[in-house]
Order: structure tokens, then C-alpha cells, then sequence
């Protein structure tokens, strides 16, 4: 594949748009999240749409949802925040990482305030 100025970048251009690692993009990579061209030397090229799929990734993974979940939902994000279309597996799946996360939060509570009869003492 021959690589045009501006419609291709590499990876060190897309980690310096996004912030994100080589690292992390070549994760991303391996978990099939982000998918890159090879260039006839061998060096990964993305398309100009890779900023905004490597921003919905951020978001997706800042949400609790792992690999394997964010490989199904990527599909419906659209935009930076991202929005997602709701489909009934999404929805249930944010429903019970909303419930995980409250009975943390919830253990948390008392595992504090534990601690802090503990100090009254």
C-alpha cells in the first residue's frame, strides 16, 4: 500500500492527536479495538478516523467495561463522548456495572466507617 501525506499516519502521530501511548495503541490493537493498515515497509498506518476511535475507546474503558466488551460495543459509539446507541445488551450491561459499583460503593461505606470506630476507640 502506498501512503499519501495527510490521509495516513503512523503511530507516533496518532499517540501525539490522542495522548495516548504506543503502548497502549498496540494494545488496543492486539484486543482488535483499533485496526491499522500495514504500510510496504511493515509500520502500522491509521486512517484519519483514528483520533475519534481511539477517543471513544478512552471513554468506553473509563465507563468499567472491558476489552471484550468495548469489541461489542464499539460499533454503537458515535462521537467523543461517546453517545451510545442504547440497544437492550448495552443497556442491561450498564445496568448491572451501575449495580456493581453501587454494592462498592456501598462496601466501601462500611469498611470506612470500620475504620473510623476503630480510631475513636
Amino acid at each position: 500500500m502506498k501512503v499519501k501525506k495527510g490521509l495516513w499516519m503512523l503511530i507516533g502521530e496518532l499517540s501525539e492527536r490522542t495522548g495516548v501511548s504506543r503502548r497502549s495503541l498496540r494494545y488496543y490493537e492486539e484486543q482488535g479495538l483499533l485496526v491499522p493498515e500495514r504500510a510496504c515497509n511493515g509500520y502500522r498506518i491509521y486512517a484519519q478516523d483514528a483520533p475519534l476511535i481511539v477517543a471513544q475507546i478512552q471513554n468506553l474503558y473509563a465507563t468499567g467495561l472491558d476489552s471484550d466488551a468495548i469489541r461489542r460495543y464499539l460499533p454503537c459509539a458515535r462521537g467523543r463522548t461517546p453517545q451510545l446507541e442504547m440497544c437492550a445488551e448495552l443497556r442491561a450491561h450498564l445496568a448491572d456495572r451501575a449495580a456493581e459499583l453501587d454494592a462498592q460503593a456501598k462496601a466501601i461505606t462500611l469498611q470506612r466507617d470500620a475504620v473510623l470506630t476503630h480510631l475513636a476507640l
